[in-house]
């Protein structure tokens, strides 16, 4: 389904309404339409956490996570836009039907476009040891919107290797071309290079195919990109059941690391939302122009699963230091992809 901002919805029906625009209803009948204008946090309707957003071609896609019970979260929904404020639903996308090993807790979507083939990697059943079945899996398709089919038949990460629980997985492609795989929950996070198929890793020259690259105060949720020729690498701090929920980075010269902490960019404020964290970035392509996708729990709200996808965009100061994020109700402007 299609979702607009807040605010929009119900105005152009009431303003051509002939008995409803009288002279003397004419102040309240624009006040009723543009009292919420720009109101576009939540971006869509629902509640969905952990959002990968990417541009594709002429369109925003954002992969998020069903946020529900763990037995519940057995699909992935995404979303398009033409502008970073229209929204439309593609449902299940992927769902554990075409996922024979994945039960439940599909989780943290990645998602890359390789060669005409679209890869969307994914989490799923919440390992808590290495004797369970489960990690991170991999998922191909012709489009977008799916339907994705299981890549390999098993995960592609099935084991804790140092000490990181195979979740919250991210893809990044380097200057080289070189992808790498970026995952890890349990305070470890570790980076393993793709083989080209994506169906299993190449490892490092000192024969390793794991290697940590934990900065201080790491939790899970890594992020990866590149500006100005340095590596920002991000993460969320804190529980992500409660209001610390949040986001720091650092900066190096290697995908590698190291990684000394900054500072933290994004977290809760209370009087709009709290739990804000689980991000990925979006820039508008050949741009300075960057945009945080995050998800937070609003104000109202206590239960853990009551999340919801919201963006914000994200500046840098002079020195290419992040400047805190202010979350917003407006969110962002629109901003259409050029053809």
């Amino acid at each position: 389904m299609s979702h607009k901002g807040k605010g929009h919805e119900g105005c152009s029906g009431k303003l051509n309404d002939p008995n409803f625009m009288k002279p003397t209803l004419l102040f309240l009948a624009m006040s009723l339409c543009f009292s919420t204008w720009g109101q576009n946090n939540p971006v869509f309707p629902g509640w969905y956490a952990d959002p990968e957003g990417v541009v594709f071609d002429d369109a925003y896609w954002i992969y998020p996570t069903f946020s529900a019970a763990y037995e519940d979260q057995v699909f992935l929904d995404a979303f398009s836009s033409k502008d970073l404020v229209n929204w439309t639903k593609h449902p299940r996308v992927l769902d554990t039907s075409a996922v024979k090993w994945a039960h439940r807790a599909v989780w943290a979507p990645a998602i890359v476009k390789k060669d005409q083939k679209y890869y969307l990697f994914f989490g799923a059943n919440d390992i808590q040891s290495d004797q369970e079945e489960g990690g991170i899996g991999v998922a191909v398709a012709d489009k977008p919107t799916g339907p994705f089919k299981d890549l390999i038949g098993k995960p592609l990460v099935g084991k804790f290797h140092n000490g990181a629980q195979p979740i919250d997985q991210f893809v990044f492609k380097d200057k080289d071309g070189q992808y790498y795989l970026i995952y890890g929950g349990w305070g470890h996070c570790n980076i393993a290079k793709l083989k080209d198929d994506f169906t299993g890793f190449i490892p490092f020259e000192d024969g390793s195919v794991f290697k940590e690259i934990t900065p201080e105060g790491y939790v899970e949720g890594p992020f990866m990109f590149i500006k100005d020729g340095k590596y920002y690498f991000m993460w969320s701090e804190g529980g992500w059941t409660g209001p610390d929920y949040s986001v720091a980075y650092a900066i190096a010269d290697s995908p590698m690391g190291p990684f000394t902490r900054i500072d933290k960019i994004l977290e809760q404020q209370p009087e709009i939302a709290t739990g804000a964290g689980h991000h990925s970035v979006i820039q508008y392509p050949d741009s300075n122009q960057y945009y945080i996708v995050y998800h937070r729990r609003p104000k109202a709200e206590t239960a853990r699963d009551s999340r919801e996808t919201c963006i914000e965009v994200m500046e840098f100061d002079d020195n290419g230091f992040i400047k805190p994020v202010t979350i917003t109700t407006e969110g962002v402007k629109a901003h259409p992809l050029r053809k």
